[in-house]
């Protein structure tokens, strides 16, 4: 028969699951680290810079997708751009296998004009935040999926000049982590910087509703990241138990 957890394995499975979800974003930044680099590059070494430059960032995105990441690119900063006021490089992950291109309306004088600066993915990273997690939400611009965006600010010359920026499918995301916290025995949740819940082992907590603080639940932060990992204290979790053998 299995064993009652105790606090102390309590603790080290909460500890475990707190580092995969870490792990797993972080992966996705690291990439888009890369990204950004070689944009800030560009900028600095190719003056002015132009549409048809940033192709040479492919190679870079293409080793990059697939798997954990859907989609991926980098959005320029209206104006950045000599022949292109407007333009995202951004390549998706296509059932082929091949990377495609997404294509928008970037023309602002159309009623299907794509403004990207609105969207929280653009904004956080240039209101100055390093790293940026949008959603969950569904992606009905993109993919259709229910999605996750990931982002950071790309600068040159000490000036901003656009995001590198990265999808992530939530039921992949959750192939991730889901099975770690799963192994944590009380209930326990990812959540976003803006408290919106990204996976779950307990169909109390569903992805995409919001924790908003409740008394019972610990917060363990994912070091550096807008992530973090919530579960039932020891005290709620006895409490819980007390209540079923009523």
């Amino acid at each position: 028969m299995p064993q009652p957890s105790t606090p102390t394995t309590t603790a080290a499975r909460v500890e475990r699951a707190v580092s995969r979800v870490g792990e797993t974003a972080q992966g996705v930044f690291t990439a888009l680290d890369e990204v950004r680099d070689r944009t800030a590059e560009l900028a600095r070494t190719r003056r002015p810079l132009a549409k048809g430059d940033l192709a040479a960032l492919r190679p870079v995105l293409f080793r990059h997708l697939g798997g954990l990441v859907a989609g991926i690119g980098f959005i320029a900063a209206p104006g950045l751009l000599a022949d292109a006021p407007w333009y995202l490089e951004w390549w998706q992950d296509d059932s082929s296998g091949r990377p495609v291109q997404l294509l928008r309306n970037l023309d602002p004088a159309s009623s299907a004009f794509y403004d990207y600066t609105h969207w929280e993915w653009y904004a956080g990273p240039s209101a100055g935040a390093e790293r940026t997690i949008c959603g969950p939400y569904v992606d009905y611009l993109c993919t259709d999926e229910y999605s996750l965006t990931l982002s950071v600010p790309v600068t040159a010359g000490g000036a901003f000049v656009g995001v590198a920026a990265a999808d992530v499918f939530v039921r992949r995301f959750e192939e991730a982590v889901v099975p770690v916290l799963r192994e944590v025995p009380v209930p326990a949740f990812v959540i976003s910087e803006a408290g919106r819940i990204v996976a779950s082992n307990t169909a109390k907590w569903i992805g995409g509703s919001a924790f908003r603080g409740e008394a019972g639940f610990d917060v363990h932060p994912c070091d550096g990241l807008p992530l973090s990992l919530v579960a039932a204290n020891a005290a709620s979790s006895l409490r819980a138990q007390r209540k079923n053998l009523r």
